[in-house]
């Protein structure tokens, strides 16, 4: 089935520019990521100028033509990385399958948020991280509406720029352990991890070996 965001592909470069200013913010977020990734929302693949040499990542998109315009950029990552079809909303991976969940501009553009951040919580081992570079909608009241404003127009393009995705992040039991300011209260660098034991700690557990996880059938 043809989605908003095969159509989009073929322009989905060209829009996003060259991302010049967001890029360093991106780089020192997704520095973090560790162990077996998963990365959410890969696209054409312009964030992986961005992730850290030497890691194992998997990356999926809902979208088979925005996969096909990163399988290049794929191939030139120094690492080990995979790309697949998958639906964030509903991963065919095991529970507590990966040490890292990141995101980049996603969240805006899943259809049930909530159901997302269910499985990403899922997916995560115990102290996981998720990590996030997100826009979403400002507190301040008339940068709100305005995004609001914005919203009516852009959601027809797949796109909702005024959500309370901090809300969701926490909702779905995650644990926010920074949040930064990239642009205003729109644009943040959002830090979380996965279990928390009865005085607020993080859960330890021992690191899971380096290896691509495999999807269920």
């Amino acid at each position: 089935m043809t989605t908003v965001w095969d159509l989009r592909a073929r322009f989905y470069d060209v829009c996003e520019g060259s991302d010049l200013r967001r890029g360093p913010s991106k780089k020192a977020l997704l520095r973090d990521m560790r162990g077996r990734i998963l990365f959410v929302g890969v696209g054409t693949g312009l964030d992986i100028l961005h992730f850290p040499p030497g890691r194992t990542i998997v990356g999926i998109d809902i979208s088979e033509a925005m996969l096909l315009k990163a399988r290049h950029r794929a191939s030139a990552y120094p690492g080990r990385m995979v790309l697949l079809r998958a639906d964030a909303q509903k991963l065919k991976f095991p529970d507590a399958s990966f040490d890292t969940v990141a995101t980049s501009c996603t969240m805006c553009s899943v259809p049930d948020p909530a159901r997302a951040f269910d499985e990403f919580y899922r997916v995560l081992r115990p102290g996981g991280r998720l990590l996030m570079f997100e826009h979403v909608r400002s507190h301040n009241r008339l940068l709100g509406l305005a995004l609001d404003m914005m919203t009516l127009w852009t959601r027809w393009g797949g796109t909702e720029m005024n959500r309370d995705t901090l809300s969701s992040v926490r909702t779905a039991g995650f644990r926010i352990t920074s949040c930064t300011s990239v642009f205003l209260d729109i644009i943040l660098s959002i830090r979380a991890t996965k279990g928390l034991g009865a005085q607020g700690e993080i859960q330890a557990s021992a690191p899971a070996p380096i290896g691509t996880p495999t999807p269920q059938p």
